[in-house]
């Protein structure tokens, strides 16, 4: 998974092209002679998305294994280029987090914006490093990750917990925290269990 470019944009409903208030991309994996010409498209691509992502609205387009998601809030579009294994949730939660620290950071400044802004902004270049894990950006995603390495931990059996060499039914009959009549139930329940296991 990885995320190639992150960008904010401001959307003109009069259809003027959309001006870039922040850009940031890592293209690294692609070749040195590559890199410039993948920059020059990841602005052209990522106006062209902006200027047709209706205000409010949000979505995603595909091209060969990458991804352009898209989120146009009232003007202000957040934009993330990404491969096609990065999870769709993940991508615009992590849009929806860049436009909130834009607007704390900028206010509502982006309105009167006429050209290209050339300055970096530290934080989009951050989260384009932080967010290369999904997990970072979707805190539900971080979640169910933790959940499934517990569900991994409790789909071991009981015996491989014991120590090698031990066996339930000792350990049953050396418990002091079972009653005789919870003994019998183990051994009873065992013995049925085993006549109905078919060989």
């Amino acid at each position: 998974m990885k995320i190639t470019a992150l960008l904010v944009l401001k959307c003109n409903p009069e259809g003027s092209d959309p001006v870039i208030l922040a850009n940031a991309s890592d293209t690294s994996h692609f070749g040195y002679f590559q890199r410039s010409s993948v920059k020059e498209f990841i602005v052209f691509v990522g106006r062209t998305v902006a200027q047709r992502t209706p205000p409010g609205q949000r979505q995603s387009v595909k091209h060969e294994e990458y991804k352009v998601h898209a989120y146009n809030s009232n003007g202000l579009c957040a934009l993330g280029f990404m491969d096609d294994h990065y999870p769709v949730r993940s991508a615009f939660s992590l849009l929806n987090q860049v436009l909130d620290e834009y607007q704390k950071k900028f206010g509502d400044s982006w309105r009167t914006a006429q050209q290209d802004s050339t300055e970096s902004w530290p934080y989009l270049n951050e989260a384009l490093t932080r967010f290369q894990d999904p997990a970072e950006a979707d805190k539900l995603l971080k979640i169910q990750r933790e959940l499934d390495e517990t569900k991994i931990i409790l789909h071991k059996t009981i015996d491989s917990v014991l120590e090698r060499g031990e066996k339930l039914d000792s350990l049953v009959e050396k418990s002091s925290d079972l009653s005789t009549a919870s003994q019998m139930f183990y051994k009873q329940a065992k013995k049925t269990n085993s006549c109905c296991t078919i060989l």
